[in-house]
């Protein structure tokens, strides 16, 4: 493994910046190359599809390329890559789309662990159909989602449980595969939203065995745009469309509009980037893909463990949670501080973190807004061991 962070931080032109940045469950920096990609798409010209001129044709392409690299990220097949604006408004294409055809009394299975935007759609469906919202606890100890419960959460009315591959929040990694497992014993579809994994864990799609992931590439520093990524095709053709055109077929029955192909060709450049974290990485994309996230995911699992037993010794620190599997994200109470304070502090010191009134998602099911709320910190692929004990020096002065 070559994941070499000093390399990787050259990449990034707003690190210069002077601020230290663990704000990454906001979406990481830009690197060098997706900026370039997407300022050379805009200066090329690029028409819309259909036309038998190059301008139209360079648009197809672009749309091609980005199926194929989304599909290389996770596995999947490029002709099963629905791709869109962001991910919070494909996933409410596809929960319109699917409550289409739903009665009075059918249930999705939604969880505590996730971020409000994977529940809301789902519960304005249920309220929409008359159906029944079910719901997945979360340990307020560990913050683990034990998958054992799913066992009595998914019944024979169920259409659909919806879970996070890993929290934007405190960084726990569900037993998605178990949970998967469980839901294919009634048939009910399963939708991953695996944003905030996709960075840091290698993924694929068919070995996890969910029916639909949900991503989004500002999550590793890509420009503003989502996908779905569909495990089987036959899943996807199945959906009611939505699309303007009543003849579309395959991942274009899902999507509206023309497409921001400049964007796409920076959705391209960042998976590319993803590849390369790793300078060893050799083979085709999704080889590659699978080695640097791999060096990735050892690289932050060592972050991680020093800034934990850093924040820990600290006696006016209290963590978040301790799940077991975590992506390089946390949170943390202050002794007699509100986070907003917290937060402000940070930010005095050139430090870039975010605070969580506590009053919605996990934090709210885990009472935090009763003490003052929460500060999340997100890694970062260009994050080092000299931010973090600057981080600890600046919690030090809250004593």
């Amino acid at each position: 493994m070559a994941f070499d962070v000093a390399r990787i931080r050259g990449l990034f032109p707003a690190l210069g910046d002077g601020w230290i940045h663990f704000d990454g469950s906001a979406g990481m920096l830009v690197p060098e190359q997706v900026a370039s990609a997407v300022s050379t798409a805009m200066r090329a010209p690029v028409s819309g599809p259909g036309g038998e001129f190059p301008a139209s044709q360079r648009a197809e392409s672009i749309v091609a390329a980005a199926r194929r690299a989304v599909a290389d990220l996770v596995g999947a097949d490029p002709d099963a890559v629905v791709l869109g604006p962001n991910a919070t408004v494909l996933l409410n294409r596809l929960v319109d789309a699917l409550s289409d055809t739903w009665t009075l009394g059918d249930e999705v299975v939604l969880s505590r662990l996730d971020e409000p935007a994977n529940i809301a759609p789902w519960l304005r469906a249920m309220k929409r159909v008359g159906g029944n919202v079910r719901w997945g606890e979360i340990d307020i100890e560990t913050c683990e989602l034990p998958a054992w419960q799913y066992e009595q959460l998914v019944g024979p009315r169920a259409k659909v449980v919806s879970v996070t591959g890993a929290s934007g929040s405190v960084g726990t990694r569900p037993d998605v595969a178990t949970i998967v497992e469980i839901a294919k014993k009634v048939g009910a579809l399963v939708v991953v939203d695996a944003t905030y994994a996709a960075p840091f864990v290698p993924l694929d799609v068919a070995s996890l065995g969910a029916d639909v992931l949900v991503l989004s590439a500002q999550a590793w520093g890509g420009p503003a745009v989502g996908a779905l990524v569909f495990r089987d095709r036959g899943v996807l053709d199945s959906i009611p469309t939505v699309a303007l055109d009543p003849d579309a077929t395959g991942p274009e029955r899902l999507e509206l509009g023309p497409h921001a192909y400049p964007l796409l060709a920076g959705l391209i450049a960042s998976i590319d980037y993803l590849a390369d974290l790793d300078d060893a990485a050799a083979g085709s994309r999704r080889e590659r893909l699978l080695t640097s996230l791999g060096s990735a995911k050892s690289y932050h699992a060592g972050l991680l463990a020093q800034l934990s037993t850093e924040l820990r010794s600290l006696s006016h620190i209290m963590l978040i949670g301790e799940a077991a599997r975590r992506i390089p994200t946390l949170a943390f109470t202050v002794s007699g501080r509100k986070a907003a304070d917290v937060a402000r502090h940070l930010a005095s010191r050139n430090v870039c973190a975010f605070a969580d009134d506590g009053t919605t998602g996990v934090f709210a099911a885990l009472g935090v807004g009763e003490v003052g709320g929460a500060v999340r910190l997100g890694l970062a692929h260009y994050s080092n061991v000299f931010e973090i004990n600057q981080l600890v020096r600046v919690l030090e002065e809250l004593a």
